[in-house]
């Protein structure tokens, strides 16, 4: 049980995921009228009369814009925990995600001993026809020196980003030499397809991040590319998938369906009910099909998984869905903010609304994670989900439950072997990315592909002895002789996955972390 409860580390990234989870129709439509809210007009000034007073006479400062946007978000979330109120300052960068592009560079970069390192350089990008390369140190951005203690990558990011055609200025150091470039910004993909390879002679793997206007198009030219190389099954990943644009969802599930089947049906009290239907597009309609989801899937992951599994087309493998069973639309306002508004339900093909109930507590509502890992769901099938929730039927007789997620077909408990406290101090340090850039600095051509890479490269006892050296005089992590010998092979694991990803981005990642996945495992027995 101790090891399960240092599992919890993954807590937050999971409730991050999950809060910016959503389902979007990808439209923007206008607020326009103003007339005929006599009464919503009197409760608007009623609110601005209280803000004025505090403003005014309260025994403190008050910050009003905060205050008044504060109360819209709280007025929202007593509605349902998915209408949003966006400040216009929020806006661009939640529309890059939707758009799945940006203005800017083309690098991966981290932040390793107050200094800002390039850890990947996009192909094809402004950067790499600039000449930059993975490994440089960037000290100076238009001017502004961005190599101190106090660098932060936020302030980074606003340096790099900016309109097409624009120039940015950097100076660099390489191999102990200072480099002035100029990069002009171009179009940079935000890649939701992050990761598409051949586990074997006949099996694919595509992990998708989350869904955009981009993704749908995204997944048709991996999975091209796969059934080249001789692809007949894939295990497609959209754990910890938060979702996204519903069409980006719809548009995947057609690669697999035969025309006329319906994939998701969306019904509002103001709202025309819809049906999504698949058509005779798709060049994935005879190949067998494993989908994994967990906790962290939400929205149009839920979508692709309901559809699959509701069609007798795939088989669902993991851990219960997160269960977020609504649609928003987005309403622009008058200064630029932006309202996302719950406006419909979805349903799967059998009928199904699997949205989790709400209380109208937010913090409840996304805590719901801990509530699973206590009551030990996690680790075991919650046998009272199928005594309380609504049963289904697919067209081949097999029963499926609403009122709460996607429940898998075949559940896989979580994997928390290996985990000590010691474990969770490294990863929390960032000491695996940042030992993995040293590591590389000298081998980045080492190795010519990431297969190449997986199949050569172990992580040996002096390695594993020059890492724990590592995180005690770089994080001041002391060495744990009996930690490092019980997780030593989880350690291993994070320690040549980092290395893979410096070298070969997200599919290295995948190529390593895959070879021991539980969930993964188990969908190459579900697709034999």
């Amino acid at each position: 049980m101790e090891n399960k409860k240092k599992y919890m580390y993954l807590l937050p990234l999971v409730i991050a995921l999950f809060t910016a989870g959503g389902i979007l129709l990808g439209s923007t439509i206008s607020s326009g009228n103003r007339q005929g809210y006599s009464q919503g007009e009197t409760d608007y000034r009623k609110i601005q009369d209280i803000i004025h007073v505090l403003d005014q006479r309260y025994v403190d400062s008050v910050d009003s814009d905060k205050l008044f946007e504060k109360t819209i978000g709280e007025m929202l979330h007593n509605l349902d925990p998915h209408s949003n109120y966006i400040p216009a300052n929020e806006l661009t960068a939640m529309n890059e995600q939707i758009q799945g592009k940006f203005g800017g560079v083309g690098i991966r970069f981290f932040v390793i001993r107050d200094t800002l390192c390039v850890t990947n350089v996009l192909p094809n990008s402004p950067s790499q026809r600039a000449g930059l390369k993975a490994g440089d140190k960037i000290v100076e951005i238009d001017g502004q020196r961005v190599a101190s203690k106090k660098v932060n990558t936020d302030k980074v990011k606003s340096l790099l980003k900016g309109q097409e055609n624009t120039p940015v200025r950097m100076k660099i150091i390489r191999n102990g030499k200072k480099i002035s470039k100029k990069v002009i910004r171009g179009s940079i993909p935000i890649s939701s397809v992050d990761a598409a390879y051949m586990m074997d002679k006949t099996t694919g793997f595509i992990h998708v991040n989350s869904f955009s206007q981009t993704t749908a198009d995204e997944f048709r030219r991996a999975a091209n590319s796969l059934l080249k190389s001789g692809m007949k099954k894939l295990v497609l990943d959209v754990r910890n998938n938060g979702g996204g644009v519903l069409t980006g969802a719809t548009q995947i599930v057609d690669e697999f369906l035969p025309a006329g089947l319906k994939i998701v049906e969306t019904r509002g009290e103001h709202y025309d009910e819809f049906v999504y239907r698949s058509t005779e597009r798709g060049a994935l309609k005879n190949t067998k099909l494993v989908v994994l989801i967990n906790e962290g899937s939400a929205s149009a992951s839920e979508i692709l998984a309901g559809a699959i599994q509701d069609n007798d087309r795939g088989v669902i493998v993991g851990r219960r869905s997160f269960g977020k069973g609504l649609v928003q639309e987005d309403v622009k306002l008058a200064d630029g903010s932006n309202l996302r508004l719950t406006i419909a339900r979805y349903y799967t093909p059998t009928g199904r609304c699997i949205q989790k109930s709400y209380a109208g507590d937010i913090d409840d509502y996304y805590g719901e994670y801990h509530d699973r890992y206590s009551n030990g769901e996690l680790y075991e099938i919650d046998s009272s989900y199928f005594v309380d929730s609504l049963k289904f039927r697919t067209p081949k007789g097999k029963v499926v439950y609403g009122g709460g997620g996607i429940m898998p077909d075949v559940f896989v408990p979580l994997d928390s072997s290996g985990f000590t406290y010691y474990v969770s101090e490294l990863r929390f340090s960032n000491a695996f990315t940042t030992f993995a850039f040293d590591y590389v600095q000298n081998k980045r051509n080492k190795w010519k592909s990431a297969l190449d890479f997986t199949r050569s490269f172990r992580v040996t006892g002096s390695v594993l002895n020059q890492f724990s050296s590592f995180g005690e005089s770089e994080y001041q992590i002391p060495r744990q002789p009996a930690a490092m010998e019980y997780s030593k092979s989880i350690i291993a694991k994070f320690i040549k996955s980092s290395i893979a990803q410096q070298l070969f981005v997200e599919e290295g990642y995948y190529r390593v972390i895959n070879e021991t996945d539980k969930e993964v495992l188990a969908a190459l027995k579900a697709l034999k």
